[in-house]
């Protein structure tokens, strides 16, 4: 993790929708709540522009934040955001606290290298095709990635790649690949063009082994 990021908050007292909407409406602030940590549960308030401000940035969606809370600075995670249907305003906002020693789980971003080198998309024509775009993973904080790298410079056409065809950093592990190897879920695949059977992919595989 190279950056490092830090939220100012500020505790609350009054709770409910009424006091939220106020909240939003009158201070530009957006609710949120503090939990986990073998701690009570603490609601507070973040300014909107600056939390808005923190998201544009991808690394924060899986990366250890400062939060400091008056004096007190606790290590959290993101774990749910709530957004307005039409406005870019954040309704609310849940942070998990994290310990050192401790493992937690949290969905971190695939990043897809080589698309347009693919081999099954450049020399075969096919068309790939996300089935996620992130990956839940536990591991220790220190270990948490920003981001998890899918290389799909040699996936051929009609190929699959699993979350066990992953490279995973050290100390990092799948959460769904723990359960079994039946929530071995596809990650992406890269399928063939509409209108192609096999009988014309057999033919043209003929046709080059002719051509030799």
């Amino acid at each position: 993790m190279s950056e490092d990021f830090v939220l100012n908050a500020t505790s609350r007292e009054d709770t409910g929708k009424g006091a939220s909407r106020r909240l939003r409406r009158l201070a530009g602030e957006v609710p949120a709540i503090v939990y986990g940590g073998n701690k009570k549960p603490v609601n507070i308030s973040l300014v909107q522009k600056d939390l808005l401000k923190q998201l544009e940035n991808e690394a924060f969606y899986s990366h250890i934040i400062s939060l400091k809370i008056g004096e007190k600075s606790e290590d959290v995670i993101l774990k749910d955001l709530q957004r307005h249907p039409a406005k870019p305003q954040i309704i609310h906002a849940d942070f998990m606290r994290v310990l050192k020693t401790k493992k937690l789980n949290t969905s971190v971003p695939l990043h897809f290298l080589n698309e347009e080198a693919c081999k099954g998309v450049k020399m075969q024509g096919g068309k790939i095709v996300h089935n996620m775009v992130q990956l839940e993973v536990s591991c220790l904080p220190a270990d948490l990635p920003e981001f998890i790298e899918v290389d799909l410079l040699d996936v051929e056409l009609g190929q699959v790649v699993h979350i066990s065809d992953l490279k995973l950093p050290k100390g990092v592990s799948s959460v769904e690949l723990a359960l079994g190897s039946d929530h071995d879920q596809p990650v992406v695949t890269v399928n063939k063009p509409k209108g192609v059977s096999e009988d014309s992919e057999s033919e043209a595989e003929e046709g080059e082994g002719d051509s030799e």
